[in-house]
Formats: C-alpha cells, structure tokens, sequence
C-alpha cells in the first residue's frame, strides 16, 4: 500500500489526461480531427508555419476515442507505476514528457520529410519513453526490477513496435522517438541503486 501511495505522479497524470477526454466529449467529438484540431493537436503547418509550438506538449493530452485513451492510460499505468518507483518523481517527470516532446518532434520531422500534413495526438509518445526507460533500468539492475525482467521488457517493445506499425493510423515515428528518448534520457539521469549493507 506504502508504494502505490508514492506513485503520485502516475496517478496525476492519468487523472488529468481522463478529466481532458472527458471535458473535450462533453463539447464536442474526439474523433473529429478537426475538433481535436481547434482544441491542441499537432498539426506540422499550424507549428511550422503558424508558430504554434505549445502544440508538441498540449498534444500529449489529447486522444482520439475512448479506446485510444483506455491504451494509453492503462500502459501508464502499469508502466508509470514501476518507474515512478524506481527513479523518483523528478525523474519520471523529466523522462515522461521529454520523451513525449522528443517524440513528437521525431514525427514531425518525419512528416516534414516525408511531406505529410497529419493531425497527431496522444500520450503514446511519453508511454513509450516510459518503456524505453524501463528497459534501461532493467538492463541495468542486471536482468530484474521488481517483477519485470529484461526478457519481459524486450518482449513488450517488440510487440509494442510490431502492433504499431501493423495497425492503421498510428503515429510509429513519434513511438519509436518516445522510446529512444525514454532509454537514452534514463542512461543519463538514472544510476542503480546502491545495497544498503548490513549493520552488524
């Protein structure tokens, strides 16, 4: 019970990304990518062109439809919970949104690229750090955190990865920047946790 309690910043943040859905349901559709548009989603031309940056953080906020929302949260959830544990508050906040701004910055880059104009959005990004974060602090702690084991980890980024790019309309390029962000950000700022010795 002590650790769940000190998972607050999980928590937050899955409480504001819900109470965001639901405000937004309640004025409009979410599935509606001109809805979603006027209320903070990435968009390269409005950040290009129109200067709108506040865009690459205010997206992380949004989703598209209850299942997308339900994804994503659970996965914070469970993959916030263990991190926010391991590395502390300041640090899973730090990991948490650069890995969602390194992400989409990633897809924007890549629509830049690729001359896309696509209407983005979602905690994917940031849930995806989580995971390369995790995979970091496993790697490691030699193997295990907890209940999560280095295998475990590489198993759920593959799937992860593989489901994203065989599904329609998913936003990979901001995943797999999510991820690289989340891993490399962790290498930095996490240092493995020292044994307390025994007293004798």
């Amino acid at each position: 019970m002590e650790r769940e309690q000190k998972a607050v910043c999980t928590t937050g943040l899955i409480v504001i990304n819900i109470a965001v859905f639901m405000f937004l349901t309640l004025i409009g559709r979410t599935e509606d990518a001109v809805f979603m548009l006027e209320h903070g989603a990435m968009y390269e031309p409005y950040i290009t062109e129109g200067h709108e940056y506040y865009r690459i953080i205010s997206s992380l906020f949004l989703h598209f439809g209850i299942s997308h929302l339900l994804n994503n949260m659970v996965m914070l959830g469970a993959l916030g919970w263990n991190l926010e544990m391991e590395v502390g508050r300041v640090r899973f906040l730090l990991i948490y949104f650069i890995s969602g701004i390194g992400g989409n910055l990633i897809s924007l880059y890549s629509n830049i690229v690729h001359k896309e104009n696509v209407v983005s959005a979602g905690a994917s990004g940031a849930v995806f750090g989580l995971m390369g974060a995790l995979l970091y602090v496993v790697i490691l702690n030699r193997g295990r955190v907890g209940r999560l084991t280095g295998r475990g980890m590489l198993i759920m980024v593959a799937l992860s990865l593989y489901f994203g790019i065989t599904s329609s309309g998913v936003d990979n390029f901001a995943h797999l920047g999510g991820l690289i962000c989340g891993f490399l950000l962790t290498a930095v700022v996490y240092h493995k946790k020292k044994k307390k010795e025994p007293v004798i």
